[in-house]
């Protein structure tokens, strides 16, 4: 079949399963679940896989699936998360979360569907013989919890025969309609931060008599950015925010416990490494004035994901001969990490930003926030993408 036979009928079939992946995606909208629990999502998927003709593998872990469609010894994978965050959903709409401080603020509803409807896609081609090459699905659970579900799915042979990969994020920064496309570096390293101070604890009129753990906490809280940024070369582009601090439940009481929480992120894989080794020992240097012991932890997350020069030609390929080469936008690389990366360390492969700001809106609610609205006519686009990639690769 030519090329252009071949995106005629991707682009037919597509259409075919537009509204059926629309709905698809307000169900799993409706009933997010988190990293390791996405139980309902994948039996939602395994049974509309099976439904096609398919024959997909529950990973190992109970959640999460693989699915090899068409035949030969090497294959293309496309791949999608499909865990939601301990985030509430404010979007008014009927299929608003009913999981109580739980939703799909991250767009992965968006590319689970997007990656179902390339596998039905890809099954219909199979069985009218249009396809001549086997294609792998990998439905990946737990993006976000650190060091991400990508480890599991490579233990479990995810990986195997794969000669390059391809996936989706959902960008609101782009317009629905654009697909965001870079080669190298995409994304930023990220680690888990979790420092925990403890002391004998006391009454606030003799703080000279204890720990103040509270004071040591609000110093370890703005001081560690600080002198982490002059111990790692600046072009790394570091940064560490916290998200949580807890200590104390009293006005008059100095705390024997305390906690602060958050997320270091760099651009850079190198000045990654050094910074885990560099900050348990910042953090007790500057809590050591205070009498307060402390306790540091930084959980590994994910290396930047960085996207293969020829897998973005076949991404750019792709979006040109199906939405045209005006759909192709620029995109910067990102201080999100992104357990795609962990693939990429394997075998060569890209992701690439699909946009999902509704035309008429100048600005949507961000990644990771309650307000995250994302246009459902990504859907059927990130769908085309995904299926033209792994047909022309």
């Amino acid at each position: 079949m030519s090329h252009q036979l071949l995106v005629a009928d991707v682009l037919a079939r597509v259409e075919e399963v537009r509204d059926h992946m629309v709905q698809v995606r307000r169900d799993l909208h409706a009933h997010p679940e988190l990293g390791w629990y996405e139980v309902r999502t994948t039996e939602i998927l395994q049974r509309k896989l099976v439904e096609a003709g398919l024959s997909p593998r529950v990973l190992p872990t109970g959640t999460g699936l693989i699915c090899d469609i068409g035949s030969g010894d090497s294959c293309v994978a496309l791949r999608a998360d499909i865990d939601a965050l301990p985030v509430p959903d404010a979007v008014e709409a009927p299929w608003r979360s009913t999981v109580e401080g739980v939703a799909h603020a991250c767009g992965h509803d968006v590319h689970t569907a997007a990656l179902l409807g390339a596998g039905l896609v890809l099954a219909g081609m199979a069985r009218d013989g249009q396809l001549d090459r086997r294609v792998r699905l990998i439905f990946q659970p737990a993006e976000e919890v650190m060091p991400g579900g990508a480890l599991g799915v490579i233990a479990a042979g995810g990986l195997d025969g794969v000669r390059r990969l391809y996936g989706l994020h959902c960008d609101p920064r782009l317009q629905v309609g654009q697909i965001g496309l870079r080669v190298g570096a995409l994304t930023a390293a990220a680690d888990r931060i979790l420092v925990r101070l403890s002391g004998s604890g006391g009454h606030t009129s003799r703080p000279h008599l204890t720990g103040d753990l509270v004071y040591a906490l609000a110093t370890l809280v703005t001081e560690l950015p600080a002198a982490l940024s002059r111990r790692v070369d600046p072009r790394a582009g570091m940064s560490l925010v916290w998200g949580r601090i807890t200590a104390g439940s009293a006005a008059n009481a100095i705390p024997s416990r305390g906690e602060a929480e958050g997320t270091l992120r760099c651009l850079d894989a190198n000045a990654w490494r050094l910074a885990a080794e560099l900050i348990p020992d910042l953090a007790s240097q500057l809590v050591a004035p205070y009498g307060v012991e402390v306790d540091t932890e930084v959980t590994h997350g994910v290396p930047p994901v960085v996207n293969d020069a020829a897998a973005i030609d076949v991404l750019r390929n792709a979006v040109h001969q199906t939405l045209g080469s005006g759909a192709v936008a620029p995109t910067d690389q990102s201080l999100g990490g992104e357990d795609f990366a962990w693939y990429l360390e394997h075998v060569p492969g890209a992701m690439a930003r699909l946009g999902v700001r509704p035309p008429t809106l100048d600005t949507t609610g961000d990644l990771h926030t309650p307000t995250f609205d994302p246009s459902e006519e990504a859907i059927s686009l990130g769908t085309t993408v995904l299926t033209s990639a792994a047909l022309l690769d």
